[in-house]
This record gives structure tokens, C-alpha cells and sequence, in this order.
């Protein structure tokens, strides 16, 4: 067995220094280090502050030398200590591809051939993707229960009955000002402020890699877009509050909501949502059409196509509704571009990959309520093992995705280190979630996944309108 956490440990270290190799030779930085660097495998000339091009270029190779020798140690330690077979077929593989990816490397310094970078950079994500398959298939085998009883169709609980149990708290003792500031809590409530900050940031960055590329950002758009942001967001929770009020009675996470406990009515709910929908194209309106039209998008998807029809009837409901959560970021770049462009679909494709890896970790804490309220959740129809060697896979392809918008984008050495470091926090916190299995390691891996994107988006914001 501690061979066994030796072997998660390095293997897991083994996919962060690949990806940190990834992610820095998808960055500007690199690049340009590349082209002052034509020699292999030593750089020839001095390192000066003036020119710090030849130090980036040595840092990396040597980096690289570094990696390689501990993807070969995990590699021989695997053999030994692996027992799934599929597992040493991906340990294989990605260090038979090394060789590859540093001959590669070679002729990227030394040759200039217009389609060698994007085959290095290509060979180094499949390096990637082979030690992260591995982890989660050792994972799975390490940490995995058979006990587990997942169920095809899981069936709602019965509704609890109408006893005026659920009904709000009588407001004769209250004053007025009490009442005023309850009921204006209660309908910021449905508006889900917790998802706002980072939409928004999703949008922000969006906005700032479009800027990045040639139009100038002004604070008429900023305005315009976040607010309509902020204003969509709330309609879309609003009309989640009011399709899923029955369902939210059922499980305890949400059986306090305000449509929920009657505290707001249902008509006045619709209307504050259609109120507030209405206002979010408006103001998508005055930065542009493309805009107001998916703004229109991400709220007709959110309210009606996951509300309806993915959350309660598909166990996939988490990956295909990451559309939602990745319309800002085309919203962001349609406000400066007025059109929508590869870096901005790079960017959505970040966000869509991100939402399993995220979602998934919360769907393991809440795994009875979920059952209770009847939502074929992964970790319900398929088993918590399985969700959590799927928290790994869609981690990997997170990762993956970052780094294809690095090379998209003038992104540099800030967006890449971000990337990298808490990348490898959320991955760590993920094998704990498989070795503690507890509802406290889910919230971890949750709150981690948070951090990952939110300082992400950070990064992309400073990098590209700063640095």
C-alpha cells in the first residue's frame, strides 16, 4: 500500500511538470526564447536582464531534462507497482512518446519548418493525457468500492405533505424595515449572486483577450456587458427558482429557498425574471446584436434546456449544461469583436471542460439530496467512484484546453504559471478526494476548482491588458 500512495504521488507530480512543459511551450514567452535559441540542446551566448530570451529557453530544456527523468522513475516504479494492465499501457505510452516530443523539440530550434511547433505542442499534450489516464485508472483500482449500488432511474421522493410546515415565519413581530429588507433579500436570493462574480469573470476575460487581439475596450462596453451579465444571470436563477420549486422542497440544500418557503409568490417571481431578462437585452442591445443574441441564448439554455430537460433526465446533465457557463465567455468577445472568434470559443471550450471537474465535486456532497430530489446525477446513477475517476478525466482536459488557449493567444508567463500551479493545488486535492472519500474533501476539491478558474481568468485579464 505505500508503495501503491508512493506511485499515486509521483504519478501525479509526473502530470503537473509534463503540463507545466505544455503550458509554458504553448506561451508567447517560449515562443519568442525558441527563436533566439537555434541551437540544440545547449543555448550559445550570454544570459543578460537586457535579453532574458536564452534563460527562458535553457530554464525550459532543463525542465524538461528534469521531467523526463521523473516521468522515468514513475514509469519504472508503475511497472513494478501497477496492477491494471491498462494502467502500464498508459505509462507507456507516454514515455515512449518523450523521445518523440524531444527530437521534436530539436528541430523546432534548429529547423524552420512552419509545422513543427504545433506538432510539439500536440505530442507534449498526448504525453499529458496518457500520465493523467493513468492516474485516474490507478485511481479508480486504488481507491475504487464495489459496494457502491449505483441505479438507473432514480426516483423523486414523495412530496412532503402541505402541513404549513414549509410556509414563512408569520411577520407580526417584525417591523417594517425588517419585512423591507427580508423581502428585498429574498429576491436577490433568486437571483443566485453566488455565480455572478464568476460569470462575470468569464465575460471579463473575454472581453480582454478580444482587446488583446486589436479593438480598443471602453468602459461604455465593460458597463454594458457586465451588467447585462449580471442582470442575465439573475433571470436565469430566477426562473431556476421558480421551475424547480416543487423539487427544492424535497432536499435539504434548498428547501429554504424563497419560492420554496412561499415567502415569493410565484407570479411575482416570473415576473421579477422577465423583468429582469428583459433589462439584460437591453443593455446587450447597446453593445450589439450578436451579444443581445446570446444573451437571449445563455438564458433560454439555463432556464428551459437544462432546467427541463437535462438536469432531470440525463446523467450527462453536468457536461452538456457547461454550455451555459461558457456562453459569457463568447458574450465577452462578441462585445468588443462583434463576432466570435477562435480565441473566444478556446475560451468557452475552458469553461464547458472545467464545469464536470467542478460540478462533480458538489455532486458528491450532496449526493442524497440529489437523489432525493430525484436528479440522475453522475455520482447517483453511476457510483461515486465513477465521478470521481470523471472529476480526473475532465481536470486532464481542462488542463488540455488551456493550453490550446495559450496557443491561440498572446498569453504569457503569468497566465501560464497560474495555470500550472493551481492546476497542480486542484489536482492534489482531487487523489485526496479519492483516498478520503468524506464530504469535506468534496467541498475541498470545490472550492479548489473555483480558485483554479477564478485566478485563471484573473491571469487572463492581466496578461492580456498589462503585460
Amino acid at each position: 500500500m505505500a508503495e501503491s500512495r508512493t506511485f499515486t504521488g509521483l504519478l501525479a507530480a509526473t502530470a503537473v511538470g509534463v503540463y507545466l512543459l505544455v503550458i509554458a511551450g504553448a506561451t508567447a514567452a517560449i515562443t519568442d526564447a525558441v527563436a533566439a535559441c537555434s541551437t540544440w540542446p545547449l543555448c550559445q551566448g550570454p544570459v543578460t536582464l537586457a535579453d532574458p530570451d536564452l534563460l527562458i529557453a535553457r530554464g525550459h530544456r532543463l525542465t524538461a531534462a528534469l521531467v523526463g527523468l521523473l516521468a522515468l522513475g514513475t514509469v519504472v516504479l508503475g511497472l513494478r507497482t501497477a496492477t491494471r494492465r491498462r494502467v502500464k499501457a498508459a505509462l507507456l505510452v507516454g514515455i515512449a512518446l518523450y523521445p518523440v516530443q524531444i527530437a521534436l523539440g530539436a528541430f523546432v530550434a534548429t529547423a524552420s519548418v512552419a509545422a513543427l511547433p504545433g506538432a510539439h505542442l500536440g505530442v507534449g499534450m498526448a504525453i499529458f493525457a496518457s500520465f493523467v489516464v493513468a492516474l485516474a485508472w490507478h485511481l479508480e483500482f486504488e481507491t475504487g468500492s464495489d459496494d457502491e449500488d449505483p441505479v438507473d432511474d432514480p426516483s423523486p421522493a414523495p412530496m412532503p405533505d402541505e402541513d404549513g410546515t414549509d410556509s414563512p415565519p408569520p411577520h407580526a413581530s417584525l417591523s417594517t424595515k425588517q419585512r423591507v429588507l427580508g423581502t428585498l433579500g429574498a429576491y436577490f436570493r433568486l437571483m443566485k449572486p453566488r455565480l455572478m462574480w464568476l460569470l462575470c469573470l468569464v465575460a471579463a476575460a473575454g472581453m480582454a483577450l478580444a482587446a488583446a487581439a486589436g479593438p480598443d475596450l471602453t468602459t461604455r462596453t465593460v458597463l454594458l456587458t457586465l451588467g447585462g451579465g449580471v442582470l442575465s444571470i439573475g433571470a436565469s436563477g430566477t426562473f431556476n427558482h421558480v421551475l424547480e420549486r416543487d423539487i427544492d422542497k424535497r432536499m435539504d440544500r434548498t428547501s429554504d429557498r424563497p419560492i420554496a418557503t412561499h415567502q415569493i409568490p410565484v407570479a411575482n417571481a416570473m415576473a421579477f425574471g422577465v423583468a429582469l431578462a428583459a433589462a439584460a437585452l437591453v443593455l446587450f442591445w447597446q453593445v450589439n446584436a450578436l451579444a443581445a443574441a446570446l444573451g437571449l441564448a445563455a438564458i433560454l439554455f439555463y432556464s428551459v434546456i437544462y432546467t427541463l430537460v437535462l438536469k432531470p433526465n440525463t446523467v450527462q446533465n453536468t457536461v452538456i449544461g457547461g454550455v451555459a457557463g461558457s456562453l459569457p465567455a463568447l458574450i465577452g468577445w462578441a462585445a468588443v469583436e462583434g463576432s466570435i472568434g477562435l480565441p473566444g470559443l478556446a475560451l468557452a471550450g475552458v469553461i464547458f471542460l472545467w464545469t464536470p471537474a467542478h460540478f462533480y465535486n458538489l455532486a458528491l456532497a450532496y449526493k442524497d439530496d440529489y437523489e432525493a430530489g430525484g436528479f440522475p446525477m453522475m455520482p447517483v446513477v453511476r457510483g461515486e467512484t465513477e465521478t470521481r475517476k470523471h472529476i480526473v478525466y475532465y481536470l486532464g482536459a481542462t488542463l488540455v484546453s488551456s493550453g490550446v488557449l495559450a496557443a491561440l493567444t498572446s498569453l504569457g508567463w503569468l497566465y501560464a504559471l497560474t495555470s500550472a500551479v493551481v492546476g497542480g493545488v486542484f489536482l492534489w486535492t482531487v487523489v485526496r478526494l479519492h483516498h478520503e472519500q468524506t464530504e469535506a474533501s468534496a467541498f475541498r476539491a470545490f472550492h479548489a476548482s473555483n480558485a483554479y478558474l477564478g485566478l485563471l481568468l484573473v491571469a487572463v485579464v492581466v496578461d492580456s491588458l498589462a503585460l
